[in-house]
């Protein structure tokens, strides 16, 4: 007969676990001799060695006991159902070892790979990772509001970057963005804003995809608060006629400086 110690060793575990398995169920647990001990038999050390090898091989200790008990072919029947919930697992955890893989990366981030791509060709044209790193938030939120059309989107601003004024546009932010809001530099960005919206205007290219108006005035806010340039670059274009930055409004001649909400 053999004491708790020899039992574990003789299968390959700890007395830990052999402890461990009396508790859950999975090994009875013999009388108590009359010195206190418990004694094993060889049966002990054959069970405790089929539970040491189905839980080594990924069986979840609450089916360890099922299959110890089945015959051979229910035995076989729940492998192949524990197989088929291991595959299912390890694809789980390789998609999940694949986005991490993309996290890594840091803009993969709660980020489709069409924004990335976006933003990594407004690195090739020189814009400074300030600048990116406001884009890439404000696409974080707009990709969470509207996943169906980010992808679209984000091909419509690639046409945008073949427009001349659009990559002299972002030619501005090649360097340090807190411009005063005196800086003649702002007039010439409004310039060039003015005249990408009315080109968008007339092919019919404005809105907000469907963006409430909350969420709306937190984008352009969160553009305005960016720097006092930009908070000067939105009072010229509004005397100029024009309302908002998410979604552009040309607000009618009449209803300008009258503090009317645009028709």
């Amino acid at each position: 007969m053999l004491t708790i110690s020899q039992l574990a060793a003789y299968a390959g575990v700890t007395v830990r676990a052999v402890r461990h398995y009396h508790q859950v169920g999975l090994l009875p647990e013999p009388e108590r001799d009359r010195s206190g001990y418990r004694s094993y038999d060889a049966a002990a050390v054959v069970r405790l060695i089929r539970i040491r090898t189905l839980a080594d091989a990924g069986v979840p200790l609450a089916r360890v006991q099922e299959l110890l008990d089945a015959g051979p072919e229910e035995f076989a029947e729940g492998v192949r159902t524990i197989d088929t919930n291991l595959r299912a697992e390890i694809r789980r955890l390789q998609g999940t070892r694949k986005r991490l893989a993309r996290l890594a990366a840091g803009e993969h981030l709660a980020l489709p790979g069409s924004v990335v791509g976006y933003l990594d060709r407004l690195r090739g044209l020189g814009v400074v990772e300030r600048y990116i790193e406001m884009e890439r938030d404000a696409w974080i939120m707009i990709a969470a509001q509207v996943p169906h059309l980010i992808d679209f989107v984000i091909a419509k601003k690639h046409e945008q970057l073949d427009d001349p004024d659009m990559v002299k546009l972002y030619s501005f932010f090649r360097g340090a963005l807190d411009w005063p809001a005196d800086d003649p530099r702002v007039v010439e960005v409004a310039d060039i804003v003015e005249r990408l919206m009315m080109r968008a205007v007339e092919a019919g290219e404005v809105g907000a995809l469907g963006l409430d108006d909350q969420f709306v005035d937190l984008l352009d806010s969160t553009m305005v608060q960016s720097s006092p340039a930009a908070e000067r670059l939105v009072a010229i274009l509004e005397e100029r006629g024009w309302r908002g930055w998410t979604r552009v409004e040309r607000v009618p001649a009449e209803r300008l400086h009258t503090g009317l909400p645009p028709t």
